[in-house]
């Protein structure tokens, strides 16, 4: 729930060959009865000190059929980061894997001479890749189409979603933390700053860079190195982010550390994107009379070129690899929008605002509106934003189970599955028991641990597992160890050795 890595969406990334299985999945069952826990599973729960009410399971075949293992299954409960797997589904199967977002670049007039007289405009789509590197190649764009100096303005047209705003504060009261970042039609590096510190030994302190500079704010350019152990090295740093212009240390980082990165939030989200496109137009050599504002497209604007993201399956992988909330939320938003976004001004039919913005209640349409396929009943889900990241989300094992399934019999099935974590590894790196044989999407919050997705056979079969804690110490050792037991108990199932 909780990444610490930005993912990159420089090139796309090769799809695990996967094998399709089809098997027509039997009408839903009522929630099934809970079945008698194993021994190891109970002794687990006893030893985390959680009681058997917390724990709700699903494993069984994937390919249909009654669940080895239903334990309060049928009860609503929040799945944390574990809905993502849902908005991924939806996603493939509503827009597909080959969607693109755009981000449509326009003009008050076409340059002469490499001069704009008159303002550019950039109109987000909803670009959930458009990190520090893409950003360049977008302002690069520009510059090859003719224009080096612009006399008016940028123009920032975020119109395409019709969102409130929420403050990154209000989930957990730690707005600097990247996975709290708020979704936007142009988002930006994630509106967040990765800072390096880097060790230069023979001078006794570490260079500090930052993978997206921003105009109007600076950062320490070095900080001490200090001797001891790299243990909590954040807080060794004595960071100060309060200020939107000026991010300094009073401390150092401990020698013994090496290099390392720190991504955070910038804390000032609402001129993020501005200050970053004024500060990497600069750098590229690009002139501009005039400031980076919010503004519309303009009716009369010329489009000059539209870019575009990677291919959504590609999207996806970042996404659950690293359980990135922001993302997730983008995708969900998509489906509640124009195939798309953005149109470009003068379009035929001609764009209104109405028509071209996406909404969480149209999102969240399309999600509930799969669940009569997927086998599950409208009470059985309760969607805020598909990414996990809320108090308010749940969902049943069994539904989820059945999603999972019918996931496994549709085209895009490779897709899904290569973008969740193979056990061992990544946010599933917990998962020991099963290393190497099952793909897993993990979720946590403070009182929420999970894992869902599919345990791997030697002999082919694979089966659907749904784990989830809902309890105050869920997210401790203890639950891990608990979810492990279960994810073993599963696996041995699935090979036979359990009857």
């Amino acid at each position: 729930m909780h990444p610490t890595r930005r993912p990159s969406f420089t090139l796309p990334w090769t799809l695990q060959a996967m094998a399709l299985m089809a098997a027509m999945l039997p009408s839903p069952a009522p929630a099934q009865a809970t079945q008698r826990v194993p021994q190891r599973i109970t002794a687990a729960l006893a030893q985390a000190g959680l009681p058997a009410e917390a724990m709700h399971v699903w494993i069984g075949p994937v390919d249909g059929g009654e669940p080895w293992l239903a334990h309060r299954a049928g009860q609503l409960v929040n799945p944390a980061s574990l809905m993502k797997l849902l908005t991924s589904a939806s996603a493939l199967e509503t827009l597909g894997r080959s969607h693109q977002w755009q981000t449509l670049v326009s003009v008050d007039a076409l340059p002469r001479e490499g001069v704009l007289t008159g303002s550019l405009r950039i109109r987000g789509g909803g670009d959930p890749s458009l990190v520090a590197e893409r950003l360049w190649l977008l302002l690069d764009q520009i510059r090859q189409r003719g224009v080096r100096e612009i006399r008016g303005d940028i123009v920032l047209d975020r119109s395409a979603y019709a969102i409130p705003e929420v403050d990154p504060a209000a989930f957990d009261n730690e707005p600097l933390k990247p996975y709290n970042a708020r979704p936007d039609a142009l988002l930006v590096n994630f509106k967040s700053l990765t800072l390096t510190f880097r060790p230069q030994p023979s001078q006794a302190w570490a260079e500090v860079s930052v993978d997206l500079p921003l105009a109007g704010w600076r950062v320490s350019e070095r900080v001490p190195l200090l001797d001891g152990p790299c243990e909590d090295w954040r807080a060794k740093l004595l960071a100060d982010f309060r200020s939107p212009t000026s991010w300094s240390f009073a401390g150092g980082l401990p020698r013994s550390c090496g290099e390392r990165s720190w991504s955070v939030a910038y804390n000032e989200p609402a001129t993020h994107a501005a200050r970053a496109i004024e500060a990497q137009w600069r750098a590229l050599g690009g002139a501009l009379q005039g400031k980076v504002r919010n503004g519309g497209s303009g009716g009369e604007a010329l489009p000059l070129f539209t870019f575009s993201s990677p291919p959504l399956a590609d999207v996806l992988r970042p996404m659950n690899l690293y359980s990135n909330n922001t993302i997730a939320q983008q995708m969900l938003l998509a489906l509640g929008g124009p195939p798309n976004l953005p149109l470009p001004p003068g379009a035929s039919p001609a764009p209104t605002l109405a028509a071209a913005t996406a909404t969480w209640d149209a999102g969240r349409a399309v999600v509930t509106g799969l669940l009569p396929r997927v086998g599950c009943t409208a009470d059985e889900l309760k969607l805020d934003n598909g990414s996990g990241l809320s108090r308010d989300e749940r969902i049943t094992p069994r539904c989820l189970a059945q999603w999972l399934r019918w996931s496994w019999r549709q085209p895009w099935m490779p897709d899904l599955v290569s973008s969740l974590p193979l056990a061992g590894e990544a946010t599933a790196r917990r998962a020991t028991s099963v290393a190497g044989r099952a793909h897993l999407k993990t979720g946590s919050l403070s009182d929420v641990a999970g894992v869902a997705g599919y345990l791997d056979g030697a002999d082919g079969r694979r089966a659907v597992v749904v784990v989830i804690l809902n309890h105050p110490l869920a997210s401790r050792e203890g639950g891990r160890a608990v979810i492990d037991a279960v994810l073993g108990w599963g696996a041995e199932r699935l090979g036979g050795a359990l009857r």
